[in-house]
């Protein structure tokens, strides 16, 4: 409860002595971090269209790659169908998004931003960019490079 002293008869004062078996809490403390950080400007402004960070995502990728396809989508984003169509309906249904049947395969769905979609992309990537940009500038000459290849081997299926 809120303002009364804790019981810490059952804390190990020296838990960290075993020098933290390998687990590099430092580095996973600083992910952590810098994912709420990066996320936070356009949690916000998502947040004034009733949107969350599924419909960032789901934006990111169409407007990245305008015609991919629905099972395209699906397997980026590593989620389920009814996941997917929720979070797409809202976006279709609020002009951010267009869904037009494939040419050959008419069981196909393309995918599209429109102009507000577009808008909305560019309008949540430019603040993570430019916070990407000065954390570049701040680490230093070939920053970019470390990062990426770090962050690529951070990805499951990846390899250097």
């Amino acid at each position: 409860m809120a303002g009364q002293p804790r019981d810490n008869s059952q804390h190990v004062p020296d838990a960290k002595s075993k020098k933290d078996e390998g687990i590099d809490f430092e580095i996973i403390e600083l992910l952590f971090f810098a994912y709420r950080d990066f996320t936070s400007d356009p949690d916000a402004i998502l947040e004034k269209s009733g949107f969350g960070r599924a419909h960032h995502r789901v934006v990111h990728f169409v407007n990245r790659e305008p015609g991919m396809t629905v099972a395209d989508l699906l397997d980026t984003l590593k989620i389920t169908k009814q996941s997917l169509a929720r979070v797409l309906k809202q976006l279709i249904d609020s002009g951010y998004i267009r869904q037009v049947t494939g040419p050959e395969d008419r069981r196909q769905r393309m995918l599209y931003t429109t102009r507000e979609g577009q808008a909305l992309a560019r309008a949540l990537a430019e603040p993570q960019s430019r916070r990407i940009a000065d954390a570049l500038a701040k680490a230093g000459p070939g920053a970019r490079d470390v990062v990426k290849r770090f962050l690529a081997n951070m990805r499951n299926g990846t390899a250097d």
